[in-house]
């Protein structure tokens, strides 16, 4: 099983997201750096980690979208490979068009920076197969752009085809709908702001983000 995480200047999650692949997949992820054109070969499960890619000028994302890579992660996707997007990386995949909507500044213009509530929404995806539907996890949020816009019509079409894969039990950042995490319409993105790699074990506080993980690693399996 093959894995790998995207580095940008600015990524600081990069070796967060990596130990959890290694942890749940037993296999180190290769650290692909951004201005590569292309991937290594093989790849299961590709992450794009948090952080700050390019200081956030421009747009939180924006610049990341154009690095040479994320075309390379796009064909990926679209051949099926997983993909998963945190903090950062849901807004590098907003801005790539890999996933709907966009990321704007928190409402309160406030970073925010503490564990909340996330209710799980579906779990017919393998991100979230191990999780119960209707179930309250706690996960950490680190962000000041988290706030997800879309329009009426596009939130209308992400719930009613089932791919609101979280929402925020509380709406710490002015999200449409309370949502925390969406997938796209094949399933196999995942954009999440809330930071899953940093619930992963009990010196974290907590273990409700190892799931993610495992889950991911089961789909896999099935797959082979």
């Amino acid at each position: 099983m093959k894995s790998a995480v995207i580095v940008f200047p600015g990524s600081n999650c990069d070796r967060d997201l990596a130990v959890a692949f290694e942890q749940v997949t037993g296999n180190r992820p290769q650290m692909v750096w951004h201005g590569d054109s292309e991937l290594p070969q093989g790849l299961d499960l590709i992450g794009v980690p948090g952080g700050f890619s390019y200081g956030d000028y421009l747009r939180s994302g924006a610049m990341a979208a154009r690095s040479p890579v994320m075309q390379a992660v796009a064909q990926a996707a679209a051949r099926g490979t997983f993909v998963l997007g945190v903090c950062n990386g849901f807004q590098v995949l907003t801005e790539t068009g890999l996933l709907p909507g966009a990321l704007m500044r928190n409402a309160g213009i406030h970073f925010v920076c503490r564990d909340v509530a996330l209710t799980v929404e579906n779990t017919q995806s393998a991100f979230t197969a191990r999780y119960e539907a209707g179930e309250t996890i706690t996960v950490p949020v680190a962000h000041h752009d988290g706030n997800y816009f879309a329009d009426d019509a596009t939130l209308d079409r992400l719930e009613g085809e089932g791919r609101v894969a979280f929402r925020y039990g509380e709406n710490v950042n002015g999200s449409a709908r309370n949502i925390a995490g969406i997938l796209n319409d094949a399933g196999n993105v995942l954009g999440m702001m809330p930071h899953p790699e940093r619930m992963i074990e009990p010196a974290h506080g907590g273990t409700d983000g190892r799931r993610l993980f495992e889950g991911l690693v089961e789909g896999l399996l099935a797959r082979a």
